[in-house]
């Protein structure tokens, strides 16, 4: 299992009247957690790009416990479970503390960019995950 811990803190204009965060916003915060998750294992999106591999999202799945608010110190946890074939699953967890706001996921596809069909994913990138999946 990959597993990284991203902190972020929603700005005003991501909340409505009330100082709640928009449910919108929560797949940008899954997106931001993905970045890091990847970033971490030193395999950024820009490395998957240069290969011409982008990472389509196929399904996303959210479960909302509590609202986060204006100026909470959110904890965006991403893990990736499984190894991707051609396509790719991260989890994610939002908390404030330990409370556990949002939960769910994400599906991607691994995509060639010129030809717009589904591929498996780089040796390169399946080699970092390996260290991971002893």
């Amino acid at each position: 299992m990959v597993k990284n811990e991203h902190r972020y803190r929603p700005l005003y204009a991501h909340t409505d009247i009330m100082g709640i965060v928009n449910n919108c916003r929560y797949l940008e915060y899954f997106e931001a957690g993905r970045n890091e998750l990847m970033r971490s294992i030193g395999y950024t999106y820009a490395k998957l790009e240069a290969k011409n591999i982008g990472l389509p999202l196929i399904d996303a799945h959210l479960n909302f416990y509590s609202p986060a608010k204006y100026d909470d110190d959110l904890r965006i946890i991403a893990y990736l479970k499984n190894m991707p074939t051609v396509r790719i699953r991260i989890e994610y967890e939002i908390k404030v503390g330990e409370s556990l706001l949002v939960d769910g996921y994400t599906t991607h596809s691994f995509l060639d960019l010129k030809r717009f069909k589904p591929v498996r994913p780089p040796s390169d990138f399946m080699e970092v995950l390996k260290t991971y999946f002893k």
